[in-house]
């Protein structure tokens, strides 16, 4: 090689480094995917419900108890999933939540019919389901926090939790081909395998930094160092994995950390009477046989997966041309209302195919905010949003564990209007919440 051949390779060698990579996306796209996994595992149940209850000798009412467990698991776990994502980073944690959640999985589809003590295990082993899950948007917070510009937060978080909607979407018609040909159990392995698969993908590809990862560009890690903080009036970004004292008090002694709290559990119970027993209300108290409602049941999915991207977009456009308040927080604010609106007008509809579409719509409307709880974690807490979002989160599975539970209770005694009703009434209460919360205003860490 002569002299100039070697400096025209150096040279071109120098400006490929220098080229922004689009390492990020791939891996923002593999959180969802992973997001898509988590809610096939933790819905299948709901699909399989009237199977499992009629081989258990279950009923609703100790169905929505095996519900709860999940989100008891869940819920109590969110804060120590946190530190761990905080010290440990997202690649390892998150490798080893997929794995325990999938094994928890398999364990329940080798559960024989006639074991003693049967309800107990599938409310121990949906608990451990839910401990395994709880690092998956913890972890996926502190790596948008992390690898993902500030203009950028919206649609990311938009595509993450656009899993939530596509996973829960694909499972009704997917998991219930495979029940009617080959039994519930069959449905349950099928997602178990799947989840270990992912967590294999995402243990070779994913890395803590953009710094640890071969792939990156230097031209790619100077983007995202240079836009994690764009609209912040103050910087929260640092390297450090371990908070102090101050940290813990900065996160604690944030007014709108107790009003995100309060938006997400009142998001999370109405998330879960969709996921938990959408299912069973259009065949039970809308009258759809089975085969009907796999499909038109997937409409609320469908919903959530269009509405979050279009929210995660729409967020991000709103906070370059006015702001992070009026981007995050108006817009999650509206949604919410407009979700009430949209639960009170479709429970009191009498045809069910149009009922159907309106509450569809409504979890459509509830999934416009959702991008927006986590890009303000982000953009409150910085290097501290794996806890941050964790707080958050567990206060939305709370809500969910509670409606798991109450909504069959309120159904059986008072009929299907007054649970969406309820949940209309928290869907007004959520939009409210959003009027105290200033993303702007960054931790000082």
């Amino acid at each position: 090689m002569t002299v100039i051949e070697k400096h025209t390779a150096i040279a071109i060698e120098a400006i490929m480094r220098e080229r922004p990579t689009r390492v990020r996306y791939f891996l923002c796209f593999w959180l969802f995917v992973l997001s898509a996994v988590a809610f096939l595992d933790r819905t299948n149940v709901s699909v399989a419900g009237l199977q499992i209850s009629r081989e258990f000798g279950l009923g609703n009412q100790r169905l929505g108890w095996i519900f709860s467990a999940f989100l008891v698991g869940y819920a109590g776990f969110q804060l120590p999933a946190g530190v761990l994502v905080v010290r440990f980073g997202p690649r390892r944690v998150l490798t080893f939540g997929v794995v325990l959640w999938s094994v928890a999985t398999a364990l329940t589809a080798i559960l024989p019919s006639k074991i003693p003590g049967a309800l107990f295990l599938l409310i121990a082993v949906r608990f451990v389901l839910g401990v395994g899950e709880t690092v998956i948007y913890p972890s996926a917070n502190q790596f948008v926090a992390r690898w993902v510009p500030q203009a950028e937060r919206g649609i990311v978080n938009g595509l993450i939790f656009a899993g939530v909607g596509a996973g829960s979407g694909l499972t009704p018609p997917l998991l219930t081909w495979l029940i009617i040909d080959d039994g519930w159990r069959a449905a349950f392995w099928f997602s178990a395998g799947l989840g270990l698969i992912a967590s294999g993908v995402w243990w070779v590809f994913a890395r803590d930094t953009p710094a640890e990862h071969p792939g990156v560009s230097l031209g790619e890690r100077r983007e995202i160092r240079e836009g994690l903080t764009s609209y912040s009036t103050t910087s929260s970004i640092k390297s450090s994995r371990v908070l102090s004292k101050g940290s813990w008090h900065a996160i604690f002694s944030r007014a709108d950390l107790g009003a995100l709290m309060i938006g997400y559990f009142c998001f999370g119970y109405i998330a879960w009477v969709f996921f938990s027993w959408f299912y069973l209300y259009m065949t039970q108290a809308r009258g759809i046989d089975l085969k009907e409602t796999a499909y038109f049941t997937v409409m609320p999915f469908l919903c959530m997966t269009i509405f979050c991207l279009v929210g995660g977009a729409l967020s991000d456009r709103l906070t370059r041309d006015h702001g992070l308040r009026t981007g995050r927080c108006m817009l999650a604010s509206v949604s919410m209302l407009l979700t009430g609106i949209f639960l009170i007008v479709g429970s009191r509809l009498h045809c069910p195919q149009f009922a159907g579409i309106v509450l569809a719509l409504g979890a459509g409307a509830l999934y416009l905010s959702q991008g927006a709880f986590w890009s303000v974690s982000v953009d409150i807490a910085g290097r501290s949003s794996g806890i941050f979002s964790s707080l958050v989160n567990m206060s939305g599975q709370i809500g969910g564990a509670v409606t798991a539970s109450l909504t069959p209770w309120i159904a059986q005694r008072f009929g299907w209007t007054l649970p969406f009703t309820v949940a209309a009434t928290l869907a007004f209460i959520g939009a409210l919440s959003w009027l105290v919360v200033h993303p702007e205003r960054a931790l000082d860490a």
